[in-house]
């Protein structure tokens, strides 16, 4: 839910009296019901949405003369944005180029008062539809159990507390329920229209890309899914990813470094891995392996959405929204599937990353190399461990976002249920690099597979007898070589890569979520 401002009853009593002005007031005995001529939502005892007369017209005009900020006689995103923080009310400019964008309709850029009254009718109708199905008692008033029993049909599970936080943060009469007043002020000046737009904050958004690429992907609302903006958020987060990754690349290197080539005889250090690269290759040999690990974020990241959309749909036909379990599920088999498509080139990027200098000409080289030298099965060595690691990658990464978030809300969030950014950015770093930590054995093992013909002398071995070998030679401590350097790019990589998704959704004109 949006946050509420400590001024919010500044304009509370101006748009409880815009609207309905029955005696008995909407949530008391003006309840809406289907015209049955027309199919449209009516109001009982005055007969239509909103009450008309000249006391109502009054009060639309002085709450659009309080909007239009400097009197030109048409309310536009910056009259919105000063008008709405004078009554106390916030709105980021995103989601006050949408409540414009829904009511201009000559497409001037701004509303006038015809429009304006247009939008507040239109846009009270569907939030009177929100209001009348989570009221599951049918009786005027949204209770804590039918906000749990709302959000646990579309997949969101919270705890009786969680639900008595949203309650808190639109019930301004302390009754521990809101009635239909308290609903329609809290959300009529802000652009969502429906439960799964307001609730949306609680998906686990996975753009903060830190190279590894296993996490669970991200979902769309069906209004994305048609206006295409979907495709606008998973370039802006490819963007993102291959900006963090080129930053953080020596570091990647390093960490491939490490795992392949350390040993207790062989005790690299950061400083003495960044210098003998710099001494073998020179500045630019850090950056070896980059430019195929950008190149397969594109179509690994198109794959991985698309197969997760369609497992999504035949996991629940009737529910936009996943619960924990469908999503580890759903993501795990995407995330194989992904994988799956675009494996060879993960074996490519291992192999161009530890490659001498002058051993390939490029991608093309490599693979040609390869595949004259050791054959087809050579593109899918260790790809057993890869899979296999995805496993407890994506369900310790979900387990332990949800909790954190769960427990932050519980513990903190008193006036209202949105974490906000920094929050979710926190919980999303610790449950990655959990997720990490529980799978770099796995991508360990299948990293030294996959270099098998780089390392001199190598004989070939399976996942078990590597996992074997490297236990009894170096011990448990050998199936965490380079774990250091994999963990020191993690928050520069979260952080890179949500300044330039930011930067890249207001280039694209991605609404914000």
């Amino acid at each position: 839910m949006m946050q509420q401002h400590p001024s919010r009853t500044l304009v509370s009593p101006l748009l409880s009296s815009v609207f309905c002005q029955c005696d008995t007031g909407p949530s008391a005995g003006c309840n809406p019901v289907m015209d049955p001529g027309g199919g449209e939502l009516d109001c009982e005892p005055c007969g239509g949405l909103i009450c008309g007369g000249p006391d109502q017209d009054r009060r639309l005009q002085i709450l659009f003369q309080v909007l239009d900020v400097n009197k030109d006689g048409g309310i536009c995103v910056n009259d919105l944005a000063v008008g709405l923080k004078r009554l106390g009310l916030h709105r980021t400019e995103n989601e006050l180029l949408k409540i414009v964008k829904a009511g201009d309709k000559d497409l001037d850029g701004q509303l006038d008062f015809e429009e304006f009254v247009h939008y507040l009718r239109d846009h009270e109708k569907k939030l009177r539809l929100v209001f009348k199905s989570l009221d599951k008692k049918n009786d005027g008033r949204i209770d804590a159990q039918e906000i749990m029993q709302s959000l646990r049909d579309l997949g969101v599970h919270i705890s009786e507390q969680q639900a008595e936080k949203i309650l808190k943060s639109m019930d301004k009469n302390g009754t521990m329920t809101i009635d239909w007043n308290e609903w329609r002020d809290y959300h009529l000046l802000h652009p969502a229209d429906n439960i799964p737009e307001i609730i949306l904050y609680w998906k686990h958004s996975t753009i903060f890309d830190v190279g590894e690429n296993l996490t669970v992907p991200d979902e769309f609302t069906a209004e994305e899914k048609q206006t295409g903006m979907w495709w606008r958020h998973l370039v802006a987060g490819g963007g993102a990813g291959a900006v963090s990754r080129t930053c953080t690349a020596p570091l990647d290197r390093l960490k491939v470094l490490m795992q392949v080539h350390a040993s207790r005889s062989n005790n690299m250090c950061i400083i003495g891995g960044f210098t003998q690269m710099v001494r073998e290759g020179g500045l630019r040999s850090l950056w070896r392996g980059n430019g195929i690990n950008v190149l397969k974020i594109g179509p690994e990241s198109a794959i991985k959405f698309m197969a997760y959309e369609q497992i999504k749909r035949l996991i629940c036909n009737e529910h936009e929204t996943l619960c924990i379990q469908e999503r580890f599920i759903a993501g795990s088999l995407a995330g194989a599937i992904a994988q799956s498509s675009i494996y060879p080139m993960e074996v490519l990027k291992t192999r161009l990353t530890l490659r001498k200098t002058g051993q390939y000409v490029g991608m093309v080289d490599c693979a040609k190399q390869i595949l004259r030298k050791e054959g087809v099965a050579a593109l899918y060595k260790g790809y057993i461990p890869n899979v296999l690691g995805i496993i407890p990658y994506a369900g310790i990464d979900l387990a332990v976002y949800e909790t954190l978030k769960n427990s932050w809300l519980q513990r903190y969030a008193t006036d209202s249920a949105d974490p906000g950014v920094f929050v979710l950015l926190a919980c999303g770093t610790i449950s990655s690099t959990c997720g990490q930590l529980a799978s770099y054995p796995l991508a360990l093992v299948r990293t030294r597979m996959q270099a098998q013909a780089s390392v001199e002398g190598s004989q070939p071995v399976t996942m078990k007898g590597l996992f074997k070998h490297i236990l009894r030679t170096e011990g448990a401590f050998g199936l965490y070589r380079g774990l250091t350097p994999n963990f020191m790019k993690v928050i520069p990589a979260v952080s890179i890569s949500y300044v330039v998704y930011e930067n890249l959704k207001m280039t694209l004109g991605v609404q914000s979520r």
